[in-house]
């Protein structure tokens, strides 16, 4: 972090309870993102060997909710919801240059968010598994099994449906990382780590999504994406904690 990037967001006022917060979401969100790596690795990080259909869907929830709900990506819908704070903080941080851009990232990551939480099958589905234990007609398992497929179109990992919410995402993380570079408030690592991140998320993004089959060869993407990204949070959670400390 350059000491005229941070003395100018101090002089010219950026909240220090908002850096605060940000810093916390930070350390929050790298948190969730070493717990993702961790459950991944353990569990034999394939998207090959996800469940497909409805039904084997609604037996892994049945069987194991939180594992059926990570799967359906819970874990990354209440990380879009910590990653708020961290967006409004950095976008506050940059009073002069990057503002503009730190501004268009904070945008991009709220449309993000709303169609991320708005079109994730993770809860929903916990509720059809329920209704599918609990029904006593084959016509009542259909239905809720249809109504089950509907979701996972919508949202399902790898799916044409989840590429929408979570390309906003990387998007927006790359422009935000764009920004840091340009307004020298953070550590340049911070904004080349984001960069690079979020870039390997993006080709892991294309390949787990138009690449029939890829399975496992994706988390050669995937992996050192998600470690830049928790690296990232750190950088992130670190530069903030510097700025409030000065403020």
């Amino acid at each position: 972090m350059t000491s005229a990037g941070t003395t100018q967001a101090v002089e010219r006022g950026a909240p220090r309870g908002g850096l605060v917060a940000g810093a916390a979401a930070a350390t929050v969100a790298g948190a969730a993102t070493l717990l993702d790596i961790t459950i991944g690795s353990l569990t034999g990080a394939d998207p090959g060997v996800l469940p497909r259909t409805a039904v084997e869907r609604f037996e892994e929830l049945g069987s194991s909710s939180l594992l059926g709900l990570y799967h359906l990506d819970f874990l990354n819908a209440l990380v879009q919801v910590v990653t708020i704070p961290i967006y409004v903080a950095v976008r506050a941080a940059h009073l002069g240059r990057g503002r503009a851009t730190a501004g268009l990232a904070t945008a991009l990551f709220l449309v993000a968010a709303a169609v991320f939480l708005s079109t994730n099958a993770a809860l929903p589905m916990l509720q059809l598994a329920r209704g599918y234990e609990a029904a006593s007609s084959p016509d009542a398992r259909a239905a809720l099994t249809a109504a089950g497929e509907a979701l996972l179109a919508r949202g399902a990992h790898g799916t044409l449906g989840a590429l929408p919410a979570f390309s906003l995402t990387v998007v927006a993380g790359l422009t935000l990382s764009v920004a840091m570079l340009q307004g020298r408030v953070f550590l340049r690592a911070a904004g080349w780590t984001g960069l690079l991140g979020n870039l390997l998320l993006l080709a892991y993004l294309i390949v787990v999504t138009f690449v029939p089959g890829a399975g496992r060869s994706s988390i050669a993407l995937a992996m050192p994406g998600g470690l830049l990204a928790l690296a990232w949070m750190v950088l992130v959670a670190h530069g903030l904690v510097r700025l409030s400390r000065n403020h």
